[in-house]
Parts: C-alpha cells; sequence; structure tokens
C-alpha cells in the first residue's frame, strides 16, 4: 500500500487529486492511503479545516513538512497560480504572459525555496508538486468539453457550471453564495476513477498533463496484494 499525503489549498482540491491518482494506478482506497496533511479533514464534516494559499506556503516552510516526509511514501504539493502574484511570482514577463509551463516552473522553484534546498534533495523522488494553473477547476474540464475550453486556464469554475445548467443537470461547483460544493466535487472527479478516462483526457489541460508527467516520472508501483 502507497501512503500519499496531500497539502492542498482546499479540501475539494485533495477531492479531486485523490480520484486523480487512484484513476491514474487503476487502484482504490484499499491499496492507497491518503492522508490529508493540509487542511485538516474530519470524517465526519467535509468542510471542516482551514485552507488557501498561505496556508500551503506556511505548511511547506514548517517543521511539520519535514516531519510528514518520514512517514509518507510521496507528498503532493497542490497550489493555485490565480493569484501568484501573491506569493511573489508574476505572471508576466516584459509584459508577455508566461506559459504554463514557465509559471509552473516558478511556482516549484518558490516552493523548493521554502521547503529548503537540502530537504528537497534528499527527498526529491518523494514530493510530487500539483500546480495547477490558474485553478484546479481547471483540470475538470477535459471531462465535458471536447473543444478549446478544455484548455482553458481561466474562469474554470463558471465555464463547468455553465456546462452543468445546460445540460439540465442539478449539480454545480459552487452554489449561488459562491461557496464551493464538497460533493459536487466528489462526483464530477469520479469520472477520473476510471483509468481509461483519465490516460485519455489528461493530456487535454496544461498543467494537469505536467502533473501527470511528475507522477509518472516517479516509477510509483501500487502493490495491490
Amino acid at each position: 500500500m502507497a501512503k500519499i499525503g496531500l497539502i492542498t489549498e482546499g479540501i475539494t482540491d485533495q477531492i479531486v487529486i485523490e480520484n486523480i491518482l487512484m484513476g491514474y494506478f487503476d487502484s482504490n482506497e484499499d491499496y492507497i492511503e491518503f492522508m490529508e496533511l493540509q487542511p485538516l479533514r474530519d470524517e465526519t464534516d467535509n468542510k471542516s479545516g482551514y485552507g488557501g494559499w498561505g496556508k500551503v506556503l506556511e505548511y511547506c516552510e514548517s517543521s511539520k513538512f519535514k516531519g510528514a516526509l518520514q512517514f509518507h511514501d510521496y507528498i503532493i504539493v497542490q497550489i493555485d497560480t490565480d493569484i501568484s502574484d501573491a506569493y511573489g511570482i508574476s505572471q508576466l514577463e516584459m509584459g508577455k504572459e508566461l506559459t504554463p509551463k514557465q509559471l509552473i516552473e516558478r511556482v516549484v522553484t518558490k516552493l523548493i525555496d521554502l521547503i529548503g534546498q537540502t530537504i528537497y534533495e534528499k527527498y526529491q523522488d518523494k514530493i510530487i508538486f500539483a500546480i495547477s494553473v490558474h485553478s484546479l477547476e481547471c483540470w475538470l474540464l477535459p471531462l465535458y468539453y471536447t473543444d478549446k475550453r478544455k484548455a482553458k486556464i481561466v474562469n474554470c469554475t463558471n465555464t463547468v457550471d455553465e456546462k452543468l445548467k445546460k445540460s439540465g443537470k442539478k449539480i454545480r461547483l459552487q452554489n449561488k453564495k459562491g461557496e464551493k460544493n464538497v460533493e459536487s466535487y466528489r462526483k464530477i472527479s469520479e469520472k477520473y476513477c476510471k483509468h481509461k478516462t483519465l490516460i485519455k483526457l489528461y493530456p487535454e489541460n496544461p498543467s494537469l498533463k505536467i502533473f501527470i508527467a511528475e507522477v509518472e516520472k516517479r516509477g510509483i508501483f501500487i502493490d495491490d496484494f
């Protein structure tokens, strides 16, 4: 069994990443143990815990991160780039917008600096960055679109909900108050639990493709016995 720790901006991010990984490994929670390190998630209250990009950065430079490396096979670090300027990463260079790959590289450098170069070099095979450009909701677009919108990196929550509304489905990623619907994220992202679905669709969104490539590089083997 693989023990995977999750450091994410929020609970919905954890849910989507868990389903993506189960689809990638063609496995289930009997063989992958997910540990929600940040934010913490109470089994009886999906809204418990506190997240946000600030908490991700705080956790990365804390002693908790170094301790977690001792007790997990892998640790996923997720952060959105929608407001990367707020944590010191500009989305522009000489007035030109960075590509998702360029932006991800700069965010990863920032996270490594917080973790500490020495710690990172020692444990880099265990640390997998999930940098979502510009939000993790963009990773859900390939499930609903076959045109260029599947690769969108902005306004992704509304784009998903727009499709759900047009298709007559009652679920939405967010309610009228703009609050995230945890169960909707779970239900929608469960489609990625199917290995064939994930493998077919993940290359369609640029930052999801980079995340899967990082997982693939680790050569992780899930023992089903």
